[in-house]
């Protein structure tokens, strides 16, 4: 009855060995696999997004010039550049001790002494040119190529491009912060699809209790019932799909009714971050009072990543200033919070990812909105720092990245690039490479023009590059 050769082409898709799916094919399924461009260094993709705009000064990117002129005032300095021109003080040096890590002996804040343990895995950009110098706009542009909401976020064009490689999870997902601080400014706008089809959206996972709500299959109803409604559904809905050719956003519910059905026996098994092994609990920090928070997070992404999530983001920071990397006041003890609730936590996804063989081909990317500016931000007891709308340090570790390199160079202040800038474009051009996708040929029709993440900009940071 033809029974065996189902069996087999089921076997060959989950290997991926069937032909490329057609244009046709996309509205049916439209997490359907699909080939790279050319031969990819990475399958997937780990953000690590240091919501609020952590200092680039304070963190990686180490300026001895600040120790030499603490205190005097930065001539010519603009005092509306950051957001609070009010306070503009002198020049602040680092309230951090840095030293040389690793082979490459990268000069490294102290309070990243986990992190710090794998610079040789890392490539630093140090001349990160911000979009803005507020933090929703430069989130969605970060997150989106654009400065203002609407468009598709970054997680959502990969999707788009390559589809997921699992059939009972979404291809991209995010998870806030944890301590109860809210979603990052922007909310999610900064996982949009915007005008590509709904199915591309990210999938938030809520940081406490069930991480995805309504999961669970109605009691009052049998699987077979259950099945038997999904069915009805999904006939009525192509009836009108096939009326409607063109409706997106029809064929993405109708996938998205199949992929909650299959993810209530799924999604529970992927996210059960207790039935880890007590060494990897550990590794993470998982029973840690300052970081067991972070820890559950990164347990869970690895365990997304590894059944065949295409893209995760995890947020550390909520929405308003000292809930998040934004240390308006007090950058000392700000900062010494949130990297000691990120630190191991972080360092411990790449250990593991590296020790399952995951590292090479899972690109994992550290870095915020934004940077923050050489000059205290005064007012109060302890000095903070004021949003940098001109420089941000970030890294890029695994898929195919060049390790213990840096690219680019911030002025002897940091506050502005000085060599080899880098614009938000660019790092997208940089990141779609390594997935294998030309950032020029990844484009969408809509409203009569053809859109793309990187607009009409941005170059691969082919140095970086192993």
């Amino acid at each position: 009855m033809g029974f065996g050769m189902l069996g087999l082409a089921g076997l060959f898709a989950d290997e991926g060995l069937l032909a490329a799916p057609s244009a046709g094919d996309r509205a049916v399924n439209a997490m359907a696999p699909r080939p790279s461009h050319f031969a990819p260094k990475a399958k997937r993709v780990l953000w690590l997004f240091i919501n609020g705009g952590p200092s680039h000064v304070d963190t990686w990117d180490y300026k001895p010039e600040l120790t030499r002129r603490h205190g005097q005032e930065l001539e010519g300095f603009d005092k509306r550049t950051g957001f609070f021109s009010n306070e503009v003080g002198a020049l602040l040096k680092s309230p951090f001790e840095f030293s040389p890590r690793g082979e490459s002996g990268k000069l490294v804040s102290e309070i990243f002494p986990f992190l710090g343990e794998h610079v040789d895995r890392m490539a630093f950009i140090h001349s990160g040119k911000p979009g803005s110098n507020n933090h929703s706009p430069a989130l969605f542009m970060m997150n989106s190529g654009q400065t203002r909401m609407g468009f598709p976020s970054l997680g959502s064009w990969v999707t788009y491009g390559l589809g997921s490689e699992s059939k009972d999870l979404p291809g991209f997902v995010v998870m806030s912060d944890p301590k109860g601080r809210g979603l990052p400014k922007g909310s999610a706008s900064n996982w949009s699809a915007g005008f590509l089809p709904g199915a591309y959206q990210g999938t938030w996972l809520r940081p406490t209790g069930p991480p995805i709500e309504n999961l669970s299959a109605p009691s009052e109803m049998s699987d077979v019932q259950q099945r038997s409604q999904l069915d009805l559904i999904a006939t009525l809905n192509s009836r009108d799909l096939e009326r409607n050719p063109f409706e997106e956003e029809l064929a993405a519910r109708i996938e998205s009714f199949e992929l909650a059905y299959r993810m209530q026996s799924a999604a529970p098994e992927a996210v059960d971050v207790d039935s880890e092994p007590a060494h990897i609990q550990e590794l993470y920090g998982l029973h840690s009072q300052h970081c067991g928070h972070m820890a559950r997070q990164c347990i869970m992404a690895r365990r997304l990543l590894e059944r065949g999530v295409r893209f995760v983001q995890i947020y550390s920071g909520g929405m308003e200033n000292q809930r998040a990397w934004d240390g308006h006041i007090d950058i000392r003890g700000n900062h010494t919070q949130f990297a000691g609730e990120t630190d191991q936590p972080f360092a411990a996804l790449l250990t593991d990812l590296d020790q399952r063989g995951m590292l090479d081909d899972t690109l994992v990317i550290w870095g915020g909105e934004f940077g923050r500016l050489p000059v205290a931000q005064v007012g109060t007891a302890k000095p903070g720092r004021d949003h940098n709308p001109h420089c941000f340090s970030a890294w890029m570790a695994g898929g195919g990245i060049k390790g213990g390199v840096s690219y680019g160079e911030s002025d002897e202040i940091g506050f502005k690039p000085a060599v080899d800038p880098v614009s938000v474009h660019d790092l997208h051009a940089t990141i779609l490479h390594l997935l294998g996708m030309d950032h020029e040929r990844l484009t969408y029709t809509y409203n009569g023009r053809s859109y793309r993440l990187t607009d009409v900009a941005g170059n691969v940071l082919s140095k970086i590059i192993a």
